[in-house]
């Protein structure tokens, strides 16, 4: 199997967690994204989206990081990150999708202004964009810290894709100003995440 990846990229970063949680064997081929990489034509034939990561399966192309991860985790029997029994399977899903439909939106305005414009030399954070993105952002935060009140994972069926997806982002919530350092059980959370070796063996390197 092949993934187009990013090392910078938290997408990427959740799928690289998912195969080593698994032990699958991934052949890493990067994309440059400051470079543009993304634009080439060779690119968009596997994914028109401009985006990574993407994976490369028998001649079967699949993109969108939550859906690669799903996959991945239905190639190995017996593995727990995503139950094969339907609420199980559909509680790990709920948690996945509010992620990129929640969540996501907003961190992804705030890493851009707040860290990847100032990498890319493209000028000052925007205000009305950050502000938008912190309440979108604050919002979503909220609902996770009282949902891991009494929570060890998110999910009851124990360490999942969720936590995987949701974790990834947070690397930067420093670097990128995510307004989540002050809730006390999602850090809590957080830190066990990061005492994961599948966190560990995936730290960013730049390209």
């Amino acid at each position: 199997m092949r993934l187009h990846y990013h090392p910078a990229s938290t997408c990427s970063r959740r799928v690289l967690m998912t195969a080593h949680d698994l032990e699958i064997e991934l052949d890493l081929v990067p994309v440059n994204l400051f470079k543009g990489e993304q634009n080439a034509p060779e690119f968009l034939q596997l994914n028109p989206n401009h985006r990574v990561p993407v994976l490369e399966h028998d001649g079967w192309v699949l993109w969108e990081s939550c859906a690669i991860m799903q996959y991945l985790a239905d190639l190995v029997p017996g593995q727990t990150l995503y139950p094969g029994e339907p609420r199980g399977r559909a509680d790990v899903n709920r948690w996945l999708f509010w992620c990129g439909q929640s969540f996501m939106p907003g961190i992804g305005i705030l890493n851009w202004e707040n860290s990847i414009k100032s990498l890319a030399g493209m000028g000052a954070p925007d205000p009305v964009e950050v502000a938008r993105a912190e309440q979108g952002v604050t919002e979503a935060a909220n609902i996770l810290e009282a949902h891991l009140g009494h929570r060890q994972w998110i999910c009851d069926s124990g360490l999942s894709l969720a936590d995987l997806a949701i974790a990834a982002p947070l690397a930067d919530q420093h670097r990128a100003k995510f307004p989540v350092t002050h809730l006390p059980n999602l850090q809590r959370w957080f830190m066990q995440v990061q005492a994961l070796d599948a966190w560990k063996q995936t730290a960013a390197q730049a390209l």
